[in-house]
């Protein structure tokens, strides 16, 4: 059996590395997805794939038209989804997915400080299950594969 796992979160640092380097060290059978990670790219889709926009409001809308068709297509193909909350960036795509992948039953691995636990405790309330770090959050997919 091999798992679709969608890592929800900010792409400006690198805790998606840290979650797919301690799967793969423990040999787990996981494709892992997500956003475009190239924070680039990301902003620049719209214009790069519908043409010059007008002004900056219109660059952001085919932006997130094309993000949002990106998430879409890979939160609904997970099997699991992991939303990653630090304490440094604004996280309201975070949200966003999290509340996407509770809405179409994706079981939700939520990680995140102590020091979030009041602003977060609606969405941890919905998560199959919540954690503070990535380490704990590859164990529980590991315990998804073990047998005895």
């Amino acid at each position: 059996m091999e798992l679709v796992v969608y890592l929800a979160g900010q792409i400006h640092d690198n805790w998606r590395d840290e979650i797919r380097e301690k799967a793969s060290k423990l040999g787990l059978p996981i494709t892992f997805v997500g956003p475009m990670e190239n924070h680039d790219r990301s902003d620049h889709i719209g214009e790069e794939i519908l043409g010059p926009q007008p002004n900056k409001m219109l660059v952001d809308d085919a932006a997130s038209d094309l993000n949002n068709l990106r998430t879409e297509v890979l939160l609904s193909k997970a099997d699991v989804v992991i939303a990653c909350f630090g304490e440094k960036y604004k996280q309201w795509n975070t949200a966003m997915d999290a509340s996407a992948a509770i809405s179409k039953n994706k079981p939700l691995i939520l990680i995140r400080p102590e020091s979030l636990i009041h602003p977060l405790k609606e969405i941890a309330n919905k998560a199959s299950v919540v954690c503070e770090t990535a380490d704990q959050a590859v164990k529980a997919l590991s315990y998804i594969f073990e047998t005895e």
